[in-house]
């Protein structure tokens, strides 16, 4: 290292900046918003006023653009600056999974209050519960104590109408159609008010602990 060398990494740390700072990558992550909304350059070109030639030296890190450039673009495309100069996003190889439930096959699972059936049980370490619910439970007095359980829950009344009783709020009544997302480890129980039992979907979040 050149004594010229050492005296400017010297004054960078006496006037506390960074010595080095990751670039921003902005012509990567201008061809990603333009991808992402299957423009071609010329798209890009009549919406922002700047050249094709121009929007491909940028994609391309040949040129760094403008404070003009970048207003442009901003409002050529609609978006905030925040948006231009985040980092792309990694792209990640999908596995191409799939595990198909024929109706009724699923994994049986009863209590006394509920009746189960696990959905995709042949698929291992996905990142979603899915279930179907007989709720059989015609009173909260059948609990001895409240559901709970790890993560998050979306829950969908698919036949019959059912309270909702959590331990934070006031019964809550949903009938066919309706939905609700909650945190499960608030406690929680479903009693059906319908003449016939109940069914719900249910989709839960894996703790990041389960095997």
């Amino acid at each position: 290292m050149t004594a010229t060398t050492d005296q400017d990494a010297a004054l960078r740390i006496a006037s506390g900046r960074k010595p080095f700072v990751e670039p921003l990558r902005l012509g990567e992550r201008l061809k990603e918003i333009r991808l992402a909304n299957q423009w071609t350059l010329e798209d890009v070109s009549q919406r922002t006023g700047l050249a094709r030639s121009t929007l491909s030296k940028i994609e391309n890190d040949q040129i760094s653009p403008t404070f003009t450039a970048v207003q442009k673009l901003i409002g050529g495309l609609g978006i905030d600056l925040p948006q231009l100069l985040s980092a792309p996003r990694v792209q990640t190889r999908t596995m191409g999974r799939r595990d198909l439930t024929r109706r009724g096959h699923g994994q049986q699972h009863p209590t006394p209050t509920y009746e189960h059936e696990l959905l995709s049980c042949e698929l291992a370490q996905k990142r979603m519960i899915p279930f179907k619910t007989i709720v059989r439970a015609r009173s909260f007095d059948e609990f001895s104590e409240w559901v709970r359980h790890d993560g998050e829950e979306f829950l969908m009344v698919l036949d019959g109408e059912i309270l909702l009783y959590t331990e934070f709020y006031e019964p809550l009544q949903l009938v066919q159609g309706d939905s609700i997302y909650f945190d499960s480890d608030m406690g929680h129980a479903l009693v059906s008010v319908s003449e016939e039992d109940a069914v719900v979907l249910s989709v839960c979040t894996r703790s990041e602990n389960s095997p």
